[in-house]
């Protein structure tokens, strides 16, 4: 295989790290500082403050007084939910593959006898048997860890914050902060985050031609006016960046909620993620964080980690499949469903074991970068929240799950954004952002549209089967009320229960 080295690649394909991004009200102020601590009366129970915002949270957690004991009680409280819920999913995806088998086992038995009509009713059950199992199995593994962990990670801000905002305001005080890590915001742009960005460029072109020619790249959207907003907004930040190189930038026609910059500044922008976004700050905090990995020479240093590549590479091929709507085993259907298409499905950044310092620096980076370019980089936590809290177990579980503790993520940009000087007016939301979300309506009902036409994870091998009732996700729904949903079957099984 000519060009970029297949081992290398692969590692490079690890840069699709979702976004992290800006607040988001209006054009027009952006958030005030965390306020000090200030009295005020604990309204609801601890657990009932973990359904609120991090941004609230940041600033009601100074004037909440619990105990060590009641901090404790809850995390135990919670440790044993999660394990709860894990068990009764594991549980109920066990008992469908006892259904499957014994309508195989009949299959099997009755053989001829079965009439075609017979048939075809068992093939439907055991179809729609195995989607009930692959969603028991997302869930029990992967979806309500996350909301869990989410869950115990405001716990820990209730906790901690109000030790670590008084350390922040001694460092403020003292003019300690300004010698944190990379505290010379005043000189983005004339400092040096990492030598020989150029030496870059190469490879990265031969990562994107090898990515187009084995179909790891989806298509780009075919719509001028969205090509030409994104590339301004992240021209822009680039400008107010430490990127030395050039920038290309292309926004993908992918329902996916991601963006990911390979080396020598190629950044790519899925359409799932302007349809997340809610305002400007936000699209250019995820494009100011993605920078931040080809400023910091984040591939490069991936690559050189390449001790276990061969894994990686199976892991792309089967990406190509999902990234490009092959037709694959129905059983992926609700991986996909989840937020586990893509490679978020299958690859796991903790096997290199340096993903989580880099995006904590992506983090800091980024923050900077969108304030330098006159954004209010305080949309980096509230767009974080919003996929924690609102879709966090639904939609962006694999990106969870391989980054940094969401306590130490929360924490760490509050304070970078805390340690910024002040600019009056930072832009949160403009006009030709909003146009751009017009623009953006037809190109996806066209896409959802194309997506039912062409074969997919959900083609039926039985078809006109009727579908199983299935756990429809509502935005701040309660992880406790999901654990409680009763086990569903498919359409002519009875239950199944123990």
């Amino acid at each position: 295989m000519k060009g970029v080295p297949r081992r290398a690649l692969v590692i490079w394909l690890v840069e699709l790290l979702i976004f992290l991004p800006v607040y988001g009200g209006g054009v027009r102020h952006a958030r005030t500082p965390t306020p000090p601590p200030r009295a005020a009366a604990q309204e609801r129970s601890l657990r009932g403050y973990l359904d609120m915002s991090y941004v609230d949270l940041f600033q009601q957690a100074p004037s909440l007084h619990f105990t060590p004991a009641q901090f404790e009680q809850q995390k135990k409280s919670l440790e044993k939910g999660e394990e709860q819920c894990v068990n009764r999913f594991k549980d109920q995806a066990k008992q469908y593959e006892k259904q499957i088998e014994a309508l195989q086992k009949e299959l099997k038995v009755k053989g001829a006898a079965l009439s075609e009509t017979e048939r075809r009713e068992i093939h439907c059950k055991i179809q729609n048997l195995d989607l009930l199992r692959s969603e028991a199995s997302v869930l029990a593994n992967h979806a309500i860890p996350t909301a869990y962990d989410n869950l115990q990670a405001k716990l820990e801000l209730i906790q901690k914050w109000p030790a670590a905002y008084q350390q922040i305001q001694q460092e403020l005080a003292s003019g300690a902060y300004t010698t944190r890590r990379w505290g010379d915001v005043k000189d983005i742009g004339y400092r040096v985050i990492a030598k020989d960005q150029q030496d870059d460029i190469k490879t990265g072109q031969q990562a994107v031609q090898e990515m187009r020619r084995t179909g790891l790249l989806p298509p780009p959207v075919k719509n001028k006016a969205i090509q030409d907003y994104v590339n301004s907004v992240a021209q822009k930040v680039a400008r107010h960046s430490d990127l030395k190189v050039p920038l290309h930038v292309e926004v993908l026609d992918s329902r996916e909620i991601n963006a990911f910059a390979l080396p020598g500044g190629y950044l790519f922008v899925e359409r799932g993620l302007l349809e997340a976004a809610d305002n400007e700050s936000e699209l250019a905090g995820v494009l100011a964080h993605e920078i931040a990995h080809d400023a910091a020479r984040h591939g490069h240093k991936l690559m050189k980690r390449a001790t276990i590549a061969s894994i990686f590479f199976q892991a792309a091929q089967i990406a190509a499949i999902l990234l490009t709507g092959g037709v694959a085993g129905i059983g992926t259907y609700y991986a996909l469903q989840y937020g586990f298409y893509g490679l978020g499905l299958v690859l796991n950044l903790q096997l290199l074991g340096v993903s989580r310092e880099y995006e904590l620096q992506a983090d800091q980076l980024g923050a900077q970068y969108a304030w330098n370019a006159g954004y209010d980089p305080a949309g980096f936590i509230k767009f974080f929240d919003k996929m924690a809290t609102q879709k966090g177990y639904v939609n962006g579980v694999s990106w969870f799950r391989t980054h940094p503790p969401f306590y130490q993520r929360m924490v760490d940009s509050e304070r970078e954004i805390t340690f910024l000087p002040k600019k009056p007016e930072m832009v949160v939301q403009t006009s030709a952002f909003e146009q751009m979300k017009k623009e953006l309506q037809p190109v996806t009902k066209a896409a959802e549209q194309e997506a039912a036409e062409k074969p997919s994870l959900m083609v039926s091998k039985a078809e006109g089967c009727q579908p199983p009732p299935l756990i429809e996700y509502k935005p701040g729904q309660p992880i406790e009320d999901l654990c409680a949903t009763p086990m569903r079957t498919a359409p002519g099984l009875k239950p199944n229960h123990k």
